[in-house]
């Protein structure tokens, strides 16, 4: 018998200082993001705080037993920050004391490209571009950075946990963009061309939900997908739509 979660809610962390600052120096030309936060530690913009708290009466407005049993989080701070939007004004606490932390949920990691625009990249290390577009981003590792295949093989064993831990539970992860885009990879069993042109329909929106549940069980983990980048919770509470994509477009 297949083990997994009735329901699965992957989620977007809310608009991030970083998002801010990335849209800043793309309008300006710019080579450098500027901010000086290690990325682990950037927090959520006035922005992202009012789409986590929206997020999260949105899942407060749900029945008692179609709410989250457990909410795991990356260890960023823009995702712990709307995971706990989203425990309190959810209505999530006291039924669970904590969140847990999940460093495999952690954003893709950009190495030597970290902080650069798409414009910085070229002028910078012209060679790394040039590897890009011929490899293309699914297999393209930036030196001291992560491909798309090594946040995948992380998230395989993200899926092994929630399936031996929280079988039978209602799961929320709270992550990142390409955490999103890797677990439909994962959990619809697709290949690199499905999941690249998923990607290249548009970027996923801060606070953004996906979900997934057990009827009818069609996929290789048990799990079908019920709707991808649903922003309604959102759009009723007046909270606008970002989806500027973590930092540097262009590594990811």
């Amino acid at each position: 018998m297949q083990r997994c979660p009735t329901k699965l809610w992957i989620v977007r962390h809310g608009e991030s200082a970083g998002n801010v600052a990335r849209d800043a120096a793309h309008a300006a030309g710019g080579a450098v993001i500027n901010i000086n936060a290690r990325d682990v530690d950037v927090p959520l913009s006035q922005l992202g705080e009012r789409q986590a708290n929206a997020l999260g009466r949105w899942f407060g407005s749900l029945p008692a037993g179609e709410r989250p049993d457990v909410v795991l989080s990356s260890p960023y701070l823009r995702a712990q920050s709307t995971a706990k939007a989203v425990q309190v004004k959810g209505g999530l606490v006291p039924d669970f004391g904590h969140l847990v932390i999940d460093e495999r949920l952690r954003e893709k990691e950009f190495g030597i490209l970290d902080r650069l625009t798409r414009l910085g990249i070229e002028q910078r290390h012209p060679e790394l571009a040039d590897a890009r577009s011929r490899l293309g981003k699914f297999y393209f590792r930036p030196p001291a950075g992560e491909s798309w295949c090594d946040v995948i093989l992380r998230l395989r064993s993200v899926l092994d946990t929630i399936s031996l831990h929280y079988n039978g539970k209602r799961v929320l992860i709270v992550a990142h963009q390409v955490v999103v885009l890797c677990m439909r990879y994962l959990l619809e069993n697709l290949d690199e061309a499905q999941i690249l042109a998923i990607d290249a329909e548009g970027d996923v929106a801060n606070c953004a939900v996906t979900e997934y549940t057990t009827q009818p069980p069609e996929s290789p983990h048990g799990l079908t997908l019920k709707r991808y980048n649903f922003v309604a919770p959102l759009e009723r509470e007046g909270a606008p739509i970002t989806s500027a994509p973590d930092e540097n477009v262009a590594a990811r």
